[in-house]
Order: C-alpha cells, then structure tokens, then sequence
C-alpha cells in the first residue's frame, strides 16, 4: 500500500511532466507557468488512478517496467456422485517487485512455491492461487503504485471473486504506522505485522499465528486501533481482499524492518530470490496456519 521511502524527495515523473505539457499546450499557456502549477515537488503525490490506466500508459512495457504473474491451479470434476475439492484462497501481491519489496517472494512462499522459482513445481504439499504486479525498475518503482481499491485487473479481480479467502500482501514503512511510541518505541523492534481486511476470523488466525511465531502482529480493526490505523486496516469494499465469494479477506501490512528480515540479502530482486532464510520459513508457514484454521471452519460450496 505504501511506499518504503516515502519522504525521499524526487523530480517530478516523466508523467506528471507530459501531463503538464499537455496541459499547457491545450490552454494556450506559457509552458514554464503551467509547469510550475501542474508537477508536484515529489512524485508521490501522483499515482496511476487505475491498473487499466498504468497498462495504458505504459503500453509495450510489460516486462521491462511491470509485469504481471499470477497461478490458477487446473481442478476437474468429472463425477456426478462425489464432491471434488476447490481452491479455497489465493494469495495476491498487488504492489510487488520492487514497489513494495517482499511481497512477491512471500505471495509465492504461502501459495506453496520457491520464492525464486515461480515456474517451478511447488515445494509445499497444498498451493493456492496466486497473482502478482510488480516493479521492474532498478530505481522510481514507487511510481508503478495502484492503490488497493483502485485495482482493476480482470485476473486479479476474477482470482479474488472465484475464491472464499484472500490473504493480500503490502509493505509499510514503522513510522508511517505512528504507533504509541509507549509501547513501541521507535528505537526498539520495528518489526511489524498489521492485520487487516473484513474477515474477523481470518484476522485473528493471522494475528495468533503471527505472534507464536515471534513476528509482532496486531489486528488493526480491533477496538484498540481502529482509529489509529484507517490508513492501513483494509476495510474498503473495493479492496480486491474483500471482493471474494464471502465479501471479506485478510490483508497484511509488513514493516520494511519485517520484510528485510526474512532475507539475508533484501536489497535486490536476486538476493531476495535466493537468500530467503529461516526467518522467511516461519513467517510463511504461520500464514499457511492461518489459512488452514480459516478453511477447517468453511463448508465446501
């Protein structure tokens, strides 16, 4: 949802710049007055408003500056006397890549596969669906971000809708979250796990299975956080973690300082690939826990 360096100022983006040049070339306008009204000191404050837009603008770019990965698991029932099983939940990364980084690596560590092996066989015994977007630049991903509710990729939507469960995976900064610096000083753990989304149950699987496992985790629709955490919680309807066949998912929010653990060598696309470490392991196994407990209480539909 939130980019790991928010603050870090930066020209204004090529697109807010074309914007600007368009604008001008339209009123008629001196173009340095219109520069100087329409670029934002810090590209950050401008964002794609849509997935459909970013494809737009960013036509014949797939594979250099985004891409997009997802796995929908063939099934067949071919028995009119029994009852086959189906996919219950996917997991999604909606800000992958080099956007939010360790995102992609944990949306294919829970779905069952190598964090550096999309292609491979899985390496868990149980997989869930899985779709990703992510950034591919060496530097500027932040610009790729879609904010949640605006996403309107047609898989990652239909993935989402064809599923009881969604468990979505973003990235934060610890200060941006402006927790009781009383309990969590800003010199102390800055790991940290808020758990949001409609589903209460799926909320509080994460948030035990998170905190047995050593990661600090904290439901942020709970009384204690509700209002302290809008920005992060989850709540909205249009958030792909809530478009499933129940009309609720899960969505976590993971410190920079929680994902760079879970790698001896985070900084780059390579090193997170290969250098996932145990840290990794127990954080993906604790949300695989997580969905088990969820899925035990559902009937098949």
């Amino acid at each position: 949802m939130t980019t790991d360096h928010p603050s870090a100022p930066r020209s204004a983006s090529r697109r807010t710049v074309l914007t600007a040049l368009a604008a001008a070339a339209t009123a008629g306008s001196p173009l340095l007055a219109q520069l100087a009204t329409a670029a934002p000191a810090n590209a950050a404050e401008v964002e794609y408003p849509s997935n459909t837009a970013l494809y737009q603008q960013l036509a014949g770019q797939e594979g250099t500056t985004f891409s997009r990965r997802f796995r929908r698991h063939e099934q067949f029932d071919t028995s009119m006397t029994t009852l086959a099983p189906v996919r219950r939940t996917a997991i999604l990364a909606l800000h992958g890549g080099g956007i939010e980084i360790g995102t992609s690596e944990l949306c294919l560590g829970i779905a069952g596969y190598s964090p550096g092996d999309a292609a491979g066989a899985p390496v868990l015994p149980t997989v869930h669906d899985y779709w990703m977007f992510e950034g591919l630049l060496s530097a500027g991903n932040r610009d790729l971000h879609v904010t949640s509710k605006n996403c309107d990729d047609h898989v990652a939507l239909s993935t989402a809708a064809s599923h009881l469960n969604v468990l979505s995976l973003h990235g934060c900064t610890f200060d941006q979250l402006k927790l009781p610096t009383a309990t969590y000083p800003p010199t102390g753990d800055r790991r940290m796990a808020v758990v949001g989304g409609l589903n209460k149950t799926f909320r509080t699987a994460l948030v035990q299975e998170l905190n047995a496992a050593g990661f600090p985790a904290i439901d942020s629709l709970a009384p204690a956080w509700a209002t302290l955490l809008t920005e992060y919680n989850g709540d909205h309807v249009a958030n792909p973690c809530n478009k499933t066949m129940l009309g609720m998912g899960a969505q976590l929010e993971l410190t920079t300082e929680l994902r760079k653990s879970l790698f001896d060598d985070p900084d780059s696309r390579g090193g997170r690939a290969s250098s996932w470490n145990g840290e990794f392991v127990k954080f993906r196994d604790a949300c695989r826990r997580a969905v088990e407990t969820v899925e035990a209480g559902q009937p098949l539909l």
